[in-house]
């Protein structure tokens, strides 16, 4: 399949694509903190500089789009553009991801992913659920 753009406007258009404080992320981080969770945010002296840091928690927490991260869900899918290189691509995203939580756990810090299709496309109702049981996770942690 042929790309529809030439490579300076698909370059303008990944450009714009946000690596920090996506819509997902800020849900989540209002999502827990509506539940009495405080945090700091980007964790730049950890590995893999991970979204969400509760140091009380000893915990951090990573946002991930199920897209970048090929979760196995149905909002991942390979493109059929150029389907050798996002295969790469993402292969290596998961390598990375799998390197961090492994440099992560043996500093003794504990790793949480949250998914995209956790929450998106869901209910409000079915949001609220989720980040409950995710609180409720992050102080068991704790104990």
């Amino acid at each position: 399949m042929v790309d529809n753009l030439t490579p300076e406007q698909r370059s303008a258009q990944m450009s714009r694509i946000r690596g920090s404080n996506t819509k997902l992320e800020v849900l989540v981080r209002k999502g827990l903190h509506a539940r009495g969770l405080r945090y700091r945010l980007g964790g730049a002296r950890l590995p893999g500089r991970p979204d969400i840091v509760f140091t009380k928690y000893r915990t951090a927490v990573f946002v991930h789009g199920c897209f970048w991260h090929g979760h196995d869900c149905p909002l991942y899918r390979l493109p059929k553009t150029r389907p050798e290189f996002w295969a790469d691509k993402i292969g290596k995203n998961k390598a990375r991801d799998q390197r961090v939580v492994e440099e992560l756990e043996s500093a003794g810090w504990r790793v949480l992913s949250v998914w995209e299709c956790s929450v998106r496309g869901k209910s409000v109702t079915e949001q609220a659920s989720f980040f409950d049981s995710l609180a409720e996770n992050l102080r068991k942690i704790a104990e």
